[in-house]
C-alpha cells in the first residue's frame, strides 16, 4: 500500500514523488512511495535509523537516481533539473562537510562562492549574516577542526541558509546541538514557515518532529506507512496532559495563543499537548504546574506504526514537576 500527503489539486506542491523505488543490490531501501509536499508546509519525516529517510531525501534532491519512479522538485523533473532547482533549496543532509584547517568564515565563503544566485559583491555580507543567524559570529574565525559537534552542525545550517530558499531540507538537524541550540532551531523552523517557506525535517526522534512539524510522514523499512496532520495522529493516539496549575486562566490564555485546545476538569486542565510542550508554555508565562502524561499516546502510536517494541510503560506515563 502506498500513501501520500493529501494536497488540494489547485495548490502548488514543492515536491511530488510517484512510485519511487530504490534498490542497492539485494536491499530495497525505498519501496513504492507516492508523496506530495504542499508549498508552505512544515513536514516531519519520521522513522527509525535505516528506514530509508535519507535515501528518499537524496532522491528528492537529485543526488541519487531512483531505480524506478519519478521525482519532481519545485515543478521540475529530478535529477535532470538539478542545476536549475537546487539554488532554490537549502539542505543539510548527512551532516556538514567542511575543510578542517579553514575557519568557519572561510569555509562559508567557499560555499557562498558556489551559489549562482549570490552576487560576488554580496558574499561577505551574506556570510556574516548567516554566521550571526546561527550564533557563530564570535567563533567565525576559529578553525573548523576546533568546533564542537554542535558548532559544526550550526555551520552546516548557515550554509543551507545563506540566502532565502523556497525549500529547506534538514536531515537530523539537531544532531550534536545543545538544548539552547535545539530550542533555537525549533524557533527558526517556525520563522521559516511564517515566511511561507516549505520545510522538510527528517528525524528518528519523535519529540523533534512533534515540536516542529504540522504534518508527518512515518517511514518504516522503506515504505510510507502513514501520512497525516500531526493533530490527527495525536488525536487518534490520545496524546494529552492533565495539568494542575495555580493559575488556570493565565495558562489557558497561553494555550489559546499557542493553538492547543483544552477543557476544564476536576483538578485542572485537560490539554491536547504533551507535558514538555505545556511545560515550555508554563515557563514562558511564569506558571508552576504539575503535568500528568496520559498512558499510550503518540510515542506508542509511532512504535506500533514502525513495528518496533514499545518502551516500558513508565517512560511514557509519569508525573513531572515543570518549572
Amino acid at each position: 500500500m502506498t500513501l501520500a500527503v493529501a494536497a488540494d489539486p489547485v495548490t502548488a506542491v514543492a515536491a511530488r514523488v510517484r512510485g519511487v523505488r530504490k534498490v542497492f543490490g539485494s536491499t530495497v531501501a525505498v519501496d513504492d512511495v507516492d508523496l506530495d509536499i504542499p508549498d508552505g508546509a512544515v513536514l516531519g519525516m519520521l522513522g527509525p535509523n535505516g528506514s530509508g529517510k535519507t535515501t528518499l531525501i537524496r532522491m528528492l534532491l537529485g543526488l541519487t537516481r531512483p531505480t524506478t519512479g519519478t521525482v519532481e522538485l519545485l515543478g521540475r523533473a529530478m535529477p535532470e533539473a538539478v542545476a536549475t532547482v537546487l539554488p532554490h533549496v537549502g539542505a543539510l543532509v548527512e551532516g556538514p562537510g567542511f575543510h578542517p584547517f579553514l575557519s568557519g568564515r572561510e569555509n562559508l565563503r567557499r560555499v557562498a562562492a558556489t551559489e549562482p544566485l549570490l552576487a560576488t559583491r554580496a558574499i561577505p555580507a551574506a556570510v556574516d549574516a548567516a554566521l550571526d543567524r546561527v550564533g557563530l559570529g564570535q567563533a567565525a574565525d576559529r578553525r573548523f577542526r576546533g568546533y564542537s559537534l554542535g558548532m559544526k552542525q550550526r555551520l552546516g545550517l548557515a550554509g543551507a541558509l545563506l540566502l532565502p530558499r523556497r525549500l529547506v531540507v534538514l536531515d537530523e538537524p539537531t544532531n550534536g546541538l545543545d538544548p539552547e541550540g535545539v530550542r533555537w532551531l525549533r524557533g527558526y523552523v517556525r520563522r521559516l514557515a511564517d515566511e511561507g517557506r516549505t520545510v522538510l525535517v527528517s528525524s528518528h526522534a519523535l519529540s523533534e518532529v512533534e515540536q516542529t512539524a504540522d504534518d508527518v510522514l512515518v517511514i518504516a523499512r522503506g515504505r510510507l506507512v502513514r501520512s497525516s496532520s500531526l493533530a490527527a495522529l495525536r488525536a487518534e493516539a490520545g496524546v494529552g496532559s492533565m495539568v494542575r496549575t495555580p493559575d488556570p486562566d493565565r495558562l489557558g490564555a497561553a494555550l489559546d495563543v499557542a493553538g492547543h485546545s483544552y477543557r476544564q476538569e476536576r483538578g485542572g486542565l485537560a490539554v491536547d499537548a504533551a507535558p514538555e510542550l505545556v511545560g515550555e508554555l508554563a515557563a514562558a508565562h511564569g506558571v508552576v504546574l504539575h503535568a500528568l502524561a496520559g498512558t499510550g499516546g503518540l510515542e506508542h502510536a509511532f512504535f506500533r506504526l514502525v513495528g518496533e517494541p514499545e518502551p516500558p510503560e513508565e517512560t511514557v506515563a509519569s508525573e513531572e514537576v515543570l518549572r
